[in-house]
């Protein structure tokens, strides 16, 4: 078995590390350099001096800063050595411009050549200090695992022939990949192997088999891979805290294309991440704390208003909650502004609102054409439920529906939902569940899509889309 908590702390611990060393040496080879003027006789008047000391104590939080947010933390196990020499080198580049004008713009030299030398010094010592030991922690972790000595727990969703393929498959490898397989889920497809060693499960309760077996990955491998069968699989296991794997063909049935991160393994696609980075996954949940925390501060006047219109208009709480489905299929309270009167579904059956709702009440016609009603959405964003920028969360009553006629939308899972979306931007409110899936294109775009870049044009048109009052 392998313990990820323990292998990410050997990456953070030797980064910290190696950060302060990188520092500290810098500051000493600062010291002797010629074109540099301390103002100090002895290093170590120069190195015990007031700033040194502070930039000893915050320089290395400011590198670790990077190094999260550059997402090499994301992922722990199978990293590609070129992947982590690029990323340690862009990480590294970035730390070298903040350090140095943040820290070094007072020894700013009167000849170019002079300051490009202080900046390559910095480079070079943060590169040589940190590249080497996330290598050899790395290539321990790639030499355990493909020898068996570390592996992970894996579940097959499937208990055919495919299971019974690839589990051979991957049993005979030399190299191996690190599935250590312990059992098969029964899903009912009516072929079971005969020929299968290992445990056959059923598929009830699969949450607590995974924690009871300290599952890590599953792969489905099935032999029915007709639309709706899929969807029913994929639906069950997005809840689960595992990654998903299933096999390239499978995934085509489901999306329409294949997107391969391990060349040299079995063709399996992780379905549990999209197509965005990993630094830019950390840094866009970054920017969702800061924007909710400052929206917070912003529009709590404006809801104060709003609620007392709220109030005034008709009986009711200000508040309304409602259970959505949010990342990995896991259930959320969403908050807005209430907008209808009261027991506006007492029948018990969900509804979407239309143009003509008389359940509207007259203040929510103009918050939803506004869409002054979703302000308290900024709170769910701050809890992590959601993200400023995603696809809209539906309830699972509507989100059955969609699946029947699209079960691609379980790659919604893949991803927080949105305040904002380019579909909500594109094509509105959805009247009908056909209307959902017409709205659903232009979410699959923008999953295929994702960058910091994309979401600020998304923001830029809700923002025009608010002004100009066609919430509705």
């Amino acid at each position: 078995m392998i313990d990820s908590k323990r292998q990410i702390a050997k990456y953070i611990t030797c980064d910290y590390v190696m950060s302060n060393i990188a520092w500290l040496l810098f500051n000493i080879i600062r010291f002797y350099t010629p074109v540099v003027n301390s103002g100090y006789v002895y290093l170590s008047d120069f190195l015990l001096s007031q700033n040194v000391l502070v930039g000893q104590l915050f320089m290395p939080l400011i590198m670790m800063s990077v190094y999260y947010l550059s997402g090499y933390y994301n992922i722990i196990f199978f990293k590609s050595r070129l992947h982590e020499l690029f990323t340690t080198l862009g990480s590294v580049a970035i730390n070298t411009l903040i350090l140095f004008f943040t820290a070094l713009i007072n020894d700013v030299l009167p000849l170019r050549s002079e300051n490009y030398e202080l900046i390559f010094i910095l480079f070079a010592t943060q590169f040589i200090c940190i590249y080497p030991f996330r290598l050899i922690i790395t290539a321990d972790a790639t030499h355990k695992i493909h020898n068996r000595i570390w592996y992970f727990n894996t579940l097959i969703v499937g208990c055919g022939k495919q299971a019974l393929k690839l589990t051979r498959d991957l049993n005979k490898r030399s190299v191996a990949l690190g599935y250590h397989i312990v059992g098969y889920v029964d899903i009912g497809e009516g072929n079971r192997s005969q020929q299968l060693e290992m445990p056959i499960y059923k598929s009830d309760n699969l949450e607590e088999l995974c924690d009871r077996l300290n599952i890590k990955y599953i792969i489905v491998s099935v032999d029915d891979n007709s639309h709706s069968h899929l969807n029913s699989v994929v639906n069950m296991l997005f809840p689960l805290n595992c990654t998903i794997k299933v096999q390239s063909d499978i995934f085509h049935q489901l999306a329409g294309r294949v997107r391969l991160s391990n060349i040299y393994g079995e063709p399996l696609v992780d379905i549990n991440s999209c197509a965005i980075s990993a630094g830019g996954r950390n840094t866009k949940r970054v920017f969702d704390i800061l924007f909710s925390i400052v929206a917070i501060i912003l529009v709590s006047p404006i809801i104060a208003v709003l609620a007392i219109l709220i109030k005034l208009d008709s009986k009711g709480p200000v508040f309304f909650k409602q259970e959505r489905i949010g990342y990995h299929h896991k259930p959320f309270y969403l908050y807005k502004l209430r907008t209808m009167y009261i027991d506006a579904e007492s029948d018990g059956t969900p509804r979407l609102s239309s143009l003509d709702d008389k359940r509207i009440t007259p203040i929510g016609r103009i918050l939803r054409k506004y869409r002054f009603d979703e302000l308290p959405q900024f709170w769910n964003i701050l809890k992590g439920d959601m993200s400023l920028v995603g696809p809209r969360p539906e309830r699972e009553y509507f989100i059955k529906q969609i699946m029947q006629k699209a079960p691609y939308y379980a790659l919604m899972y893949q991803i927080r939902p949105g305040l904002t979306s380019w579909g909500m931007v594109k094509y509105g409110y959805a009247r009908n569940v056909d209307e959902m899936i017409e709205r659903l294109q232009y979410d699959v775009i923008y999953l295929e899509n994702m960058s910091m870049l994309v979401d600020l044009k998304i923001i830029i048109y809700t923002i025009r889309t608010v002004l100009l009052g066609r919430g509705m």
